[in-house]
């Protein structure tokens, strides 16, 4: 396999990986005594939440207490824990179901094919839904029409652009139409796959509109590389500003193709070592936690660049997840 295939290859596990979701109306909210029937559904990694709220307000109707709630009033949790709905699913379970992350040459990250007791345990995901009292103080509220997640990730896909490029304008100089297309290509990343389309997203519509538009923000104006958006999110104990956060710290610097000098090719490695150099004092071995990206553990001379042109999230982003050893 030539090194374009493996490419090509890793791109499309990532664009086809999968979790499988058990939702549970809450019982507060539930008028039936011994809880609604679950939700069961195998959902991307790389959607989002609330795209699945029209469906489930749909299913949960004749259990609602209050028949009048609306869909985009509807929020995650799990364990009692508010889900941050502009994360990634993947993200999401990476972050927060314990699963451990795949090694080389291991089964499918975690999702369709786990390879351990632990992933077994977690999987399906159990999550809650609620429609009443919205955690405001850890959650910005979604409108009706869905303007504000729309922004949520224009604005984070803007924010990439800029640390790539130096500049917004990739993302400021798409069309109306390619614009509406990158949008459009993000929620049928969902429908499509929840409505049995898997050769929909391996080499038609979707896929082509994400590729496309990614095209034009990755290479914008032949512009060099400055910067790779990436974001290291890690555990952390709550504080009395954040008592209910998810305990996760998140650190975001400036990281750039090259160390130091410019003659060495910048890799995960190197990137941890600089940002974290307490948890990662070796650049070439983990020794206090692993980077954890799609679910699976990525190798410390995994080159930055690749992973983010081969490996970023829908909004241009390398989420990395931190998995402490011992």
């Amino acid at each position: 396999m030539t090194a374009r295939q493996q490419d090509t290859s890793l791109q499309d596990a990532i664009w086809e990986g999968s979790i499988p979701l058990e939702i549970r109306l809450s019982p507060s909210e539930c008028r039936v005594y011994d809880q609604a029937d679950s939700y069961l559904i195998q959902y991307p990694r790389l959607s989002y939440l609330p795209f699945l709220l029209p469906r489930l307000r749909a299913f949960f109707a004749s259990f609602l207490i209050n028949p009048d709630v609306a869909s985009h009033e509807g929020w995650f949790s799990y364990e009692d824990l508010p889900l941050k709905w502009h994360y990634p699913l993947g993200l999401l379970y990476d972050l927060f179901s314990a699963a451990q992350p795949a090694h080389d040459g291991s089964s499918n990250r975690g999702d369709r094919s786990p390879s351990s007791q632990q992933q077994s345990s977690t999987l399906p995901w159990r999550l809650t839904l609620h429609f009443g009292d919205w955690p405001a103080d850890q959650l910005v509220q979604p409108d009706a029409e869905g303007k504000v997640l729309h922004d949520a990730f224009i604005n984070s896909v803007k924010e990439a652009d800029f640390l790539r490029n130096g500049t917004a304008k990739g993302i400021m100089s798409l069309s109306k139409n390619d614009s509406t297309q990158l949008w459009t290509a993000v929620q049928e990343r969902m429908c499509g796959f929840c409505c049995g389309e898997p050769q929909f997203f391996q080499n038609g519509a979707a896929n082509n509109k994400r590729a496309t538009q990614n095209t034009k923000l990755l290479y914008a104006q032949g512009a060099p590389l400055r910067h790779i958006p990436m974001k290291v999110y890690l555990p952390s104990t709550p504080s009395a500003s954040t008592p209910s956060s998810g305990h996760l710290r998140i650190v975001q610097a400036l990281v750039t193709p090259f160390v130091q000098g410019g003659k060495e090719a910048q890799t995960i490695g190197t990137a941890l070592h600089a940002l974290l150099p307490a948890l990662f004092p070796s650049r070439r071995t983990p020794i206090l936690a692993r980077p954890v990206l799609h679910g699976a553990v990525v190798p410390m001379s995994a080159l930055i660049e690749g992973l983010m042109r081969e490996a970023a999230y829908l909004d241009g982003w390398l989420h990395v997840g931190l998995v402490m050893m011992g």
